[in-house]
């Protein structure tokens, strides 16, 4: 992904003191997720252009490389290296930060000078709404210019790209001008690489302030920069308020009213993922049944495994999954060649799969199934139940499942489309109820349901879970992870 910054005007090779970046030296910055080189491609007396080039390597965001996403940010195929997206907010606030706050010794007076500048941005995602750029930049002041083509010049029926060169054009200060892209950018692909916590509500106040609590579209912005996330949203834009009314952002605590016990119950400190909200909530319900042994159904790479294996509650632990590969990477997030023999004792993987009776699937206490189920064609799931409920049979089954009636909440996920490209089918919530009232009969379980998940008025949350327990408890024992497949 590339941003290029130029300045039109005389001794433009000035740019150069104002992004604190030598015109005659090309520099690299190392990142967690990838190389940010900076460099001049045009130099002259009246003109100078510094371009950002961030160069991600896909293969550390699929391997969930400290500092990136953690296991890639919506799996194994997207365009996070090759789109303008929080990963170049990021870059941007790395290499030029001392830019941004406007300090420049050596030309101070040209930092507070408004100059003609221009930044183009290089495969921003639109997703069609062209007219979101005229929204939100020509407020501030800038002439808005883009250009986009066909997704696919040998496939024109497939329609226009949902990604455009953008290009702004201004009489602007620098620091606005970093400022303005820093914010704005998450605004068109507001899928972001990491955690959104309370600290986020300041940086935005750190760059927005001066110009955001002023824009038409403060609302909007503010809400597509914190990803929907409602609180944040609300928090950002009473501190916005009480700029644009001049009594400044900062919190004031003596000037609020007290905050109820419901309110600061509201308040959280961090949101997790959505995939670690899915994980606790899951840990929970297995700590909540009294289950020593449990079995994780499509273990996938070991994550609710590493949970289990710090809880002593638990004292037989078993994943399996389908794919060799699969295993072998659990195996290695889990350490197993540093296990004591007790902890080895404890924990087995084993490859299987669950649309077959497998002898190692039985005489677990619990057993979950975790995003797997949508992974199968539909015409499986008799086979699952067969497998799971009549000839495991458990005491408790836990299964949880994409909310296919919360899809609407993300940006460019049209009707008929999935959040994987692996999903095989995604219920709404009363197909999903429909299925396990319907197993839950045929194989003598009671079923309840719980959400997880930021919460939507009208689409619920995104993951949807059913907590199965058997009517007619049988005693189990603990499971032999040598007996072999059936």
């Amino acid at each position: 992904m590339l941003l290029t910054i130029t300045y039109t005007g005389e001794n433009a090779a000035d740019l150069g003191y104002l992004l604190h970046k030598n015109p005659s030296r090309p520099q690299t910055a190392v990142s967690s997720f990838g190389k940010i080189h900076i460099f001049y491609p045009e130099i002259s007396a009246n003109r100078c252009t510094a371009a950002l080039l961030l160069d991600i390597d896909p293969l550390d965001l699929a391997r969930g490389k400290p500092g990136s996403a953690g296991g890639g940010l919506f799996d194994y195929v997207n365009d996070r290296p090759y789109v303008s997206s929080s990963f170049m907010s990021t870059a941007i606030s790395r290499v030029y930060g001392t830019a941004m706050s406007g300090r420049c010794e050596m030309k101070q007076v040209l930092a507070d000078s408004a100059l003609d500048l221009s930044a183009t941005l290089v495969m921003l995602p639109c997703r069609g709404d062209t007219a979101m750029l005229e929204k939100v930049f020509a407020p501030l002041g800038y002439k808005v210019e883009w250009e986009s083509g066909l997704l696919d010049d040998s496939f024109p029926e497939w329609g226009d790209s949902c990604y455009v060169n953008l290009t702004i054009r201004g009489k602007v200060r620098l620091q606005d001008l970093l400022r303005h892209i820093y914010v704005l950018i998450p605004v068109f692909d507001y899928r972001k690489h990491y955690w959104i916590g309370d600290e986020e509500v300041d940086k935005l106040l750190a760059h927005g302030s001066g110009w955001l609590e002023k824009h038409p579209e403060k609302n909007f912005i503010t809400r597509r920069y914190f990803s929907k996330f409602g609180h944040f949203t609300k928090q950002a834009l009473k501190r916005l308020d009480r700029l644009d009314n001049g009594e400044g952002g900062a919190e004031n605590p003596a000037a609020e009213s007290p905050v109820t016990e419901e309110e600061e119950a509201s308040i959280p400190v961090k949101i997790p993922r959505l995939n670690d909200q899915r994980l606790l909530a899951v840990l929970g319900e297995l700590k909540a049944s009294g289950a020593q042994s449990v079995l994780d159904l499509g273990c996938g790479e070991g994550n609710l495994l590493h949970l289990l294996m710090k809880t002593k509650d638990f004292t037989a632990i078993a994943g399996m999954d389908v794919s060799a590969l699969m295993l072998s990477r659990a195996a290695g997030n889990l350490k197993f060649d540093r296990m004591t023999e007790e902890e080895k004792k404890r924990v087995t993987l084993f490859q299987s799969s669950l649309c077959y009776r497998d002898k190692r699937f039985k005489n677990y206490d619990a057993a979950a199934i975790v995003e797997v189920i949508e992974h199968l064609d539909e015409n499986r799931l008799p086979a699952l139940e067969a497998v799971i409920f009549a000839d495991a049979s458990p005491a408790t089954v836990i299964i949880t499942t994409p909310n296919a009636d919360y899809n609407v909440n993300y940006t460019g996920l049209t009707a008929n489309h999935f959040r994987h490209g692996d999903h095989r089918f995604e219920w709404n919530r009363v197909q999903f109820r429909a299925w396990a009232d319907s197993a839950a009969t045929r194989h003598d379980y009671s079923v309840r349901y719980e959400d997880i998940g930021e919460q939507d008025a009208n689409q619920n949350t995104p993951t949807q879970m059913a907590v199965f327990r058997k009517n007619t408890r049988q005693k189990t024992t603990a499971p032999e992870a040598a007996e072999s497949a059936a």
